[in-house]
């Protein structure tokens, strides 16, 4: 994982209110992403992640399509991406999503009960966008094998207490408007 930790090191801070949030190219898209780093990144995925008898991948738009599209592409399990945008076709799930920024409506479609699936995203940072995914495909009666989020920001998360488990590649804080590694193999 050394291009993701030192592009993790190299990331900028900004604020959003009272929330210090790291820019980089997994999350945000911003700088560009090298393809070596999606690469390494994927790899990590395939082998962390219990993928035996999954029939989908899930993932909420827009920062973990690249992340779930390039896995896709690399073991053959279909994609479903949660959108922002209601289709109204049928069996679609409604879920608010609330970061430590913003809250938003996501819609879920193409998941049924039964369906084995793996859930991947980007970032876990408040837990909130996570929590509100795992709620909402339980209520469908699917089967969540097993989650995996790229970076987790260290620290309390809405997953806290509940019984969702998530496993990570590398885990980080933000102290002083710096990124600081704190764990580099993540939460398995």
């Amino acid at each position: 994982m050394d291009q993701l930790r030192q592009s993790l090191l190299e990331a900028p801070i900004i604020e959003k209110g009272d929330y210090e949030y790291f820019v980089h190219p997994i999350s945000d898209g911003v700088p560009m992403l090298e393809p070596g780093l999606l690469r390494e990144i994927v790899i990590k995925i395939i082998r962390k992640a219990d993928l035996e008898d999954v029939d989908k991948i899930v993932t909420p738009a827009a920062m973990g399509i690249h992340i779930s599209t390039a896995v896709s592409l690399m073991t053959d399990i279909p994609l479903v991406v949660i959108r922002k945008r209601e289709y109204g076709l049928e069996g679609e799930v409604s879920l608010s999503q609330q970061t430590g920024y913003s809250e938003n409506d996501m819609f879920i479609n193409d998941v049924k009960e039964g369906d084995r699936v793996l859930v991947l995203d980007d970032v876990l940072s408040t837990g909130g966008t996570m929590c509100a995914v795992l709620d909402a495909l339980k209520s469908t009666g699917a089967n969540v094998v097993d989650t995996v989020a790229v970076i987790k920001k260290a620290g309390p998360n809405e997953l806290d207490d509940t019984d969702h488990h998530v496993k990570t590649l590398i885990n980080v804080t933000v102290e002083d408007g710096q990124v600081v590694i704190v764990d580099e193999d993540g939460d398995d």
